[in-house]
């Protein structure tokens, strides 16, 4: 066989199989391909093995799936006038193909960028308080922001969270001491709920034990039994006890000077 032939149809093969590559475009299954033909758009391609004409046809391929994009750390001041840093992330994903390439230039970096003001706009019409206790009415806030502007692009905003809010030390400071007076404010509360229980408890068992004076006598000598067992060397009497003692006393007095004033009055007989 002749030289050239040989060298031609190695070219022509060589042409053929740089063809074929060019031609054949797979679109896989979470994307979708816009078609160019002469700068113009034709339309979408679905998944599978798509055939274009090299040079003439462009497909650049689109991905259906969902994107996380972490949003950077903003210094936002508050409704409050407080400064704190919040970040964020957002899913995204792109909904109309043809939309995504033709109508924006780079999809994620607008988002991005988007984000970022959205982010600092919405937190900044917010209080401390309410940044910190209404985080899903701002997540919201900000989706529902996004999803206006980038509908025009292709896009759905599926979800925005709060990541991070970094308070300064001072306001960190601040909130720790309000939570410890709340706290003792609270704890005081309960005390006092605690005391006026018990002195409300306290006044029925006075008002039992002064229907029932023999009460009070055993609930001293109970007393005395709970000190006893400690095995203590020091036993303190109540004071009712101790009265009652000395009334005792007092009455076995009278009655021996009784007895006595009856003996030395009685007549002494003669034997």
């Amino acid at each position: 066989m002749d030289p050239t032939t040989i060298v031609v149809a190695l070219v022509l093969v060589l042409l053929l199989l740089i063809g074929a590559k060019l031609s054949i475009h797979i679109v896989r299954q979470y994307e979708k391909g816009v078609l160019f033909r002469l700068g113009r758009v034709i339309g979408v391609r679905d998944p599978g093995l798509r055939l274009i004409i090299p040079v003439i046809d462009r497909l650049p391929l689109v991905s259906l799936r969902i994107v996380t994009m972490p949003i950077q750390s903003q210094g936002i001041i508050t409704q409050d006038n407080v400064s704190v840093d919040v970040s964020a992330v957002a899913y995204y994903r792109v909904v109309d193909a043809e939309k995504s390439v033709v109508a924006i230039e780079n999809v994620a970096a607008a988002i991005n960028q988007i984000a970022q003001t959205t982010l600092r706009k919405v937190v900044g019409r917010h209080t401390l308080d309410q940044t910190l206790s209404e985080t899903e009415r701002i997540n919201l806030d900000i989706r529902e922001i996004l999803d206006v502007l980038t509908i025009e692009w292709g896009v759905e905003v599926t979800l925005v969270e709060l990541k991070d809010i970094q308070l300064p030390d001072t306001m960190k400071r601040a909130m720790a001491r309000q939570a410890e007076a709340e706290r003792e404010k609270r704890a005081k509360i309960i005390a006092a709920e605690g005391e006026a229980i018990a002195a409300a408890a306290l006044g029925d068992a006075s008002d039992t034990m002064m229907a029932h004076p023999l009460a009070l006598q055993l609930r001293n000598l109970q007393s005395l039994v709970e000190i006893g067992v400690d095995k203590n060397t020091t036993v303190v009497f109540p004071a009712p006890l101790m009265s009652t003692i000395g009334e005792l006393s007092a009455f076995l007095a009278r009655e021996n000077q009784a007895a006595a004033s009856s003996n030395s009055t009685t007549p002494i007989k003669a034997a």
